[in-house]
Formats: C-alpha cells, structure tokens, sequence
C-alpha cells in the first residue's frame, strides 16, 4: 500500500487508487488517460445517473434478478448520487470514450463501494460489483444514451419551460403596459411607419411562445429511452420486460413520462432526438437574442441614442467615464445564445458519429446539450427579474420620433400618389421639417385632413386613416 493511496484491480491489472476515493481502478485509469480540459459531467447527469442505477436496481430485485440486500444497498447508494452527495467522485473529463464507458463505470464504482459500506463492509469488498450487480442488465450503451435523455428532459420540464412561460407572460405584460404609446417603426435600420410599443412587445411574446411550442414538441422524441437494448440494441443479457419496466420506473422517480424506446437499435446508434432538440434551443436562442438586441437599442443613449426604452440600472458601467450605465443585462443574454449557437454545432457533429451500432461522441454532445438547457432557463430568469420587470418607456421621446419621421409621408400616399408623396419626404430631410409642418404649408390638403390622415394611432391599424 502506497501512503495515500490503495491497491484496486480491473480486468487490466492493478491501479493505485485515492484512499479516500468512491471510485474506483477503471475510474481512476480513465482518469489518467484522459487529462484533456478539467470540463466534468454536470449535475443533471449525474443525477440521471444515480436515478439509472436505482431504478436498475429496483426492477432488478422485482424480476427475482438482484439479491434484496444486495439491492437495497444499491438503490440507497444510487439514491444518495441522485441527490448530489458523491458529484466529487466524477472526477473524469467529458473528453474520453465516445460510449461514455468510464462515467458509466466510475457511478457503478461509486455505487458499489458506498453499497458495501452501507451493508458494513469494508468499501473495497466487491460484496456489491460495480458490474456485475450495480450495472445488471445494463450497457453503456444504453444507460449512458437514457441519462442524456432523463437528464435533458429534467431540465427541459422542471426549469426551461417554467422559465421561458415566465418570461413570455413578462412579456405580454410589458405589451399591455405599453400598449398607448405610439413610436416610430424600423426597417432596415431605417425610420418606417409608426407602431404602438405594445404591438412590438406582443411580437417579442409571441415569438417566446412560438419557441416554447417548438420545445415541447421536439421534447416528445427524448422520452423514449434506450434502456434494455444493451450492447447493440438486441437486449443481450438482460430481461426482456427490463426496458419497459426501467421506463415505468424511472417515470415514477422523476415525475416525468418516459417510455420505452419502440425500436432499440435507433435509440442506441442514433442521438436524432437530442440533435433536434439542440436545433431547437438554437432557434429559441434566436428569438432571445432579437428581443436582447432589440431592447438594448431602443435603450442606447441616454441622450445619443434612440432612447425610447429606459433600461433599470444594474451596475456601474466604465471604469473611466462617471455615470455610465450600459445594457449588461441584455449583453449577457446575447453571449448566452452566442454560446448556444456554438453548443449546437458540436451537437449536430457529434450527432453524425453514430457509427453502425453506436454513437461514439455521447460525452461531449451531452455536455453541450445540457448546457444549452441550463443556460438558456438562467439567463430567462435573470432577464425577466433583472430587466424586463424594471423595463420603463420614455413617452415623450417615442412621440418626439414619430412627429420627426420621413415616414409619417406613407399615410398621404394613398390620397396624393406616391411621387408626390416622395417629393414632400425628400424636401422634409432637406429642411429638417416635419412632413406635417410642410404639407400644411404648402396646402397639400386641407388642415383638417391632414391632420386626420398624420393621426399616429390610426397608423398601428389596417386600412387608411
């Protein structure tokens, strides 16, 4: 024995161990093998992970497989890693095997040595094997697939969609609150027709609700697992009913519904369902980014720009110029649906290597995965709670812009012809008059036409004034 350190061995030989470590020699020689980033599994699959080796477990002893005092051990074990109190013991890098076979193993080593201390042995005993026992009726194969999907679907229930409906009736508030007040509208970057803020608020919701839809769809697919289909997806050495009852169980642990895959050989060499809803949370991240960028404009100034929108202050905003207070709410929206849009690529080329019978990228796909779904709910709460509630709209200056506006010249096209209609736009930028102020003066129309023609608010309807 090795002062601070211990003897383990694996189907390769001897390793030398942590002493105090749960895990074990394959853990610790994947460990050794694979120094590439310091990036480790999150909390969401490790916890997926545990609820595996529980709900393995429990089936187990059900189907007169499992020894019971061996599987309560397991399913006490399993219970504790599901909860959070071993993650340090995941101590390998997302860069390894493609299979995701040393996460798979270390939980399973993890498992069996708090097992064996549970049952009062001595951690090393192997009375609970990491294989034999912890992964019965398992591969890699398929647990490391069906954690992806327990641990996306975790996510995408419990703090993405209850984010984002936040965020979107957020939204919808802010189109109700702004509804009375008319501003100028922007195409190209240039001055168009007048809208109500509440109609650009409205479309901000509805494309948080359209992404919301998106999600839930695309969510269907991940609850079927793989479980059971084992090596190559032909349910070798395992119970036929183990896959169907493994989906129950794990339906009842999480509150949410899983199924059994309808055909394993997909569900094992194909991640189709993750790789769409990566798609799809890239899509949400667009529509989050727009609405960010949209109100960091309209907010830009306070006094050079266009002002409309006046942000909460958050922080202090320049080590070297006193006041300024920047966007950093949004600005910290939009780096999150950059990385998003990042996180997506690997996704998609990670999704390209399922190789014959199996995906060999599961890892880094899986990191990026739940990233994005992490990201994305934080950063909608933040947003909601940070900016959107403070979010105020300077009146006067909205007004300001509209009355100023070549634009207001669109009303009168319908009644003086678009020629003429141009005419008095490009003499209004040439003076730096109004439309109003010129077409009264020059007797286009008579005042009380006019004046019902330039109305603003019967602008922001269909038909003409």
């Amino acid at each position: 024995m090795t002062q601070g350190f211990r003897t383990e061995r694996d189907s390769m030989g001897e390793m030398q161990v942590p002493e105090e470590a749960y895990y074990g020699a394959q853990t610790q020689r994947a460990a050794l093998n694979f120094p590439i980033s310091g990036i480790r599994f999150s909390r969401p699959f490790i916890k997926a992970m545990g609820l595996i080796k529980q709900a393995a477990a429990e089936v187990n002893m059900d189907l007169g497989q499992l020894d019971e005092r061996l599987g309560a051990a397991i399913v006490k074990a399993a219970a504790e890693v599901a909860e959070g109190r071993f993650d340090g013991e995941f101590v390998l890098d997302i860069f390894q095997t493609g299979s995701g076979t040393s996460t798979n193993m270390n939980a399973n080593e993890v498992i069996a040595h708090r097992a064996c201390e549970i049952l009062g042995e001595a951690r090393t005993s192997k009375t609970v094997h990491p294989n034999d026992h912890v992964n019965m009726g398992q591969s890699s194969n398929d647990a490391v697939p069906t954690a992806i999907h327990v641990a996306a679907l975790d996510l995408i229930e419990h703090d993405l969609l209850p984010a984002f409906r936040l965020l979107e009736r957020g939204l919808s508030d802010k189109a109700r609150q702004f509804d009375d007040v008319i501003k100028i509208g922007r195409t190209h970057l240039q001055d168009a027709t007048p809208i109500r803020l509440g109609q650009e608020f409205g479309g901000y919701a509805s494309q948080i609700a359209h992404g919301i839809r998106r999600v839930e769809r695309s969510a269907e697919d991940l609850r079927e697992l793989a479980i059971g289909g084992t090596a190559v997806g032909t349910g070798i050495n395992t119970h036929p009913e183990f896959g169907r009852r493994m989906a129950e169980r794990l339906s009842k642990l999480t509150g949410i519904t899983f199924l059994e895959a309808d055909n394993h050989f997909e569900a094992q060499a194909a991640k189709d369902a993750a790789v769409e809803m990566s798609g799809t949370l890239k899509t949400l991240a667009v529509s989050f980014f727009k609405i960010a960028q949209d109100i960091r404009l309209l907010g830009s100034g306070p006094r050079c720009g266009l002002g409309e929108l006046i942000i909460p202050a958050t922080q202090p905003g320049s080590s070297i110029m006193p006041g300024k207070v920047n966007p950093v709410i949004c600005e910290s929206v939009m780096m999150v649906c950059a990385q998003v849009f990042g996180n997506d690529v690997v996704v998609t080329a990670a999704g390209q290597h399922g190789n014959f019978e199996l995906n060999v990228m599961m890892p880094v796909l899986t990191h990026n995965l739940l990233q994005s779904l992490e990201l994305m709910a934080a950063s909608a709460r933040n947003f909601e709670d940070k900016l959107l509630r403070g979010l105020e709209v300077d009146r006067e200056r909205a007004a300001s812009l509209v009355e100023q506006s070549l634009a207001m010249v669109t009303a009168l096209a319908p009644v003086i012809g678009y020629d003429r209609a141009a005419e008095i736009a490009k003499h209004s930028f040439e003076t730096r008059r109004t439309v109003r102020e010129l077409v009264l003066e020059e007797k286009v129309l008579p005042p009380e036409e006019v004046e019902r023609l330039l109305d603003p608010w019967s602008q922001t309807e269909p038909g003409r004034g």
